[in-house]
């Protein structure tokens, strides 16, 4: 299936996309789409509906984040091996763990936000992944077991609050904007292996990065259980597992959005977002 929350900021209703790509309203069957309804039993009773006896929606609606309630974002820093060469960096023993504030969450196809002041936002395509169970201390085999499914997701990135402002990279992670997700979120069943897909983004149609999941120095089922080594993951927490090189930061000079820029974020099977950039 393929999961999605449409309407206004803030007053969003759950939906799916048909398999001729028709959005389908949801909400005479679920009051919203969050942790509850991705739990095994929920997206159970989702599979059984027919989407023929939902309401069509019409015309082209705004895409939220297709997961409310998200509790907490976790992603994972330098966890593709061009991107580490890229960045001139060793490859880590085990991956870099680091947080972005839910305040930054923002729909798929809204605008990327340069915040006050800011010169050097950049872009960040990955593979976000949706906890469906809770997860503490789980072994990598079983890994997979807790993930509800997929998404395309954007780890917007203001370089100078990152690096060179002190303490942890959610300062440079966590604008409001900088948590684009979507537009759906693709069900586990739908992705046999998530470590075979490609990865791209654009910036004003030319191709920064063109990656592959396969080039991961650790993977999602190692990701999963690294993170539940520490802390509880809960259902509807999500994970950015790191991004391929061609990110602004690398090019030489460093290349940043710019307001005006037109940024287009793919994960292969798991939809397009499409962002403009504009000042605050």
């Amino acid at each position: 299936m393929k999961l999605l929350r449409y309407g206004a900021t803030g007053q969003e209703k759950p939906g799916l996309l048909d398999s001729d790509g028709h959005i389908r309203d949801l909400s005479g069957v679920i009051p919203d789409l969050g942790p509850a309804q991705i739990s095994p039993e929920g997206l159970e009773t989702l599979a059984a509906v027919d989407p023929r006896d939902l309401p069509t929606v019409e015309g082209a609606p705004r895409l939220g984040p297709p997961l409310a309630g998200i509790g907490q974002i976790h992603a994972i820093g330098l966890n593709y091996r061009n991107h580490a060469r890229e960045a001139g960096m060793a490859i880590p023993d085990e991956p870099i763990l680091f947080t972005k504030a839910t305040s930054c969450l923002s729909g798929p196809d809204d605008d990327i936000v340069i915040p006050r002041g800011a010169q050097t936002v950049d872009w960040e395509v990955e593979l976000g992944v949706v906890i469906g169970t809770a997860a503490y201390q789980v072994e990598e085999a079983q890994a997979l077991e807790h993930v509800a499914g997929y998404l395309t997701a954007n780890d917007v990135s203001e370089r100078d609050h990152q690096i060179r402002r002190g303490g942890q990279w959610v300062k440079g992670k966590s604008a409001p904007g900088f948590g684009p997700l979507g537009p759906w979120l693709v069900t586990k069943d739908e992705v046999p292996d998530p470590q075979n897909l490609a990865v791209k983004l654009a910036v004003n149609g030319e191709i920064r990065q063109d990656g592959h999941t396969s080039d991961m120095i650790f993977s999602v089922a190692r990701i999963v259980a690294h993170v539940s080594a520490f802390l509880r993951l809960m259902p509807g927490d999500v994970i950015l597992t790191g991004t391929p090189a061609g990110v602004g930061m690398g090019m030489k000079p460093p290349v940043y959005l710019q307001p005006g820029d037109q940024v287009t974020v793919e994960v292969e099977g798991l939809g397009v977002q499409r962002q403009q950039v504009r000042n605050q």
